[in-house]
């Protein structure tokens, strides 16, 4: 037990230093930041207003632009760490890979680092995103809690998707192609998911697919801690449950590919 401890710590200890090394490339670069919040300004201020004002989604007595902030936020994440593997390109391109994979450090700890680095880099937007949405009047809750659960659950599913990516990094080796299969899969993930419109509106094969999509889950969880007046359809604890197995499913995958890279 003595003996385990030193190395747990040792372990955080290098996954903080990955993660604290992708940070600071983001300070190098704060016009990244702005640049990805376009989009989901964009998605509240027309495609929410005006759907908000057709009534044309049943919402179970949320407004429109309420429903939608949460799935907003959680397509954020989903498209700032579905391109993070770009990163790993660059770092294997400019000779930094190597020397992170010559170290003592794990390979679980280099992906688990750099994943919580991609996450951090979404908490910035949800911050825009709560102001936002505030601003156009959503009933948001303030609780401290709930807003510190929703910042964790916006993390892990940042980290979630920016080791898929990392993933998809080690098997097409190319920008070019991480950025084609990135644009493929942003798409269908966001659309199966319930980010836009309840699960019950979808047609059958649908439903199915949006239950195996960890998306759906992510954005019950924002919906359920950032709203007033909202439930979770499965419960926090299955949400992130599926978020955390399947991050730990991703992160080992990611592990055993992440040398691969090189090759």
């Amino acid at each position: 037990m003595a003996k385990g401890l030193p190395e747990l710590l040792a372990t955080w200890d290098q996954t903080a230093a990955i993660a604290e090394a992708e940070l600071r490339k983001l300070r190098h670069d704060p016009i990244e930041l702005f640049t990805r919040v376009v989009q989901p300004l964009l998605w509240l201020l027309i495609f929410g207003k005006v759907m908000d004002r057709i009534r044309a989604i049943p919402t179970g007595g949320l407004p429109y632009l309420d429903f939608l902030a949460p799935g907003i936020l959680a397509q954020s994440a989903l498209f700032i760490s579905i391109f993070y593997g770009i990163s790993a390109i660059w770092e294997r391109d400019s000779g930094v890979l190597t020397r992170y994979l010559v170290s003592p450090a794990p390979r679980w700890t280099l992906v688990l680092g750099k994943a919580l680095g991609g996450g951090v880099r979404s908490l910035s937007q949800a911050v825009v995103i709560f102001g936002l949405s505030a601003a156009l009047g959503v009933q948001i809750r303030w609780e401290p809690g709930a807003m510190l659960a929703l910042l964790a659950f916006t993390l892990l599913g940042s980290a979630l998707f920016s080791t898929l990516s990392l993933i998809v990094a080690c098997l097409v080796k190319t920008r070019e192609r991480l950025i084609g299969i990135g644009q493929l899969l942003t798409m269908p993930l966001f659309f199966a998911s319930n980010a836009i419109y309840p699960i019950h509106l979808m047609p059958g094969w649908l439903r199915l697919v949006s239950r195996i999509n960890p998306l759906t889950y992510l954005v019950d969880a924002l919906r359920t801690l950032m709203l007033v007046h909202s439930s979770s359809t499965v419960g926090l604890g299955t949400d992130l449950s599926v978020l955390a197995i399947t991050l730990t499913a991703l992160t080992i995958l990611a592990a055993k590919l992440y040398p691969r890279i090189l090759v």
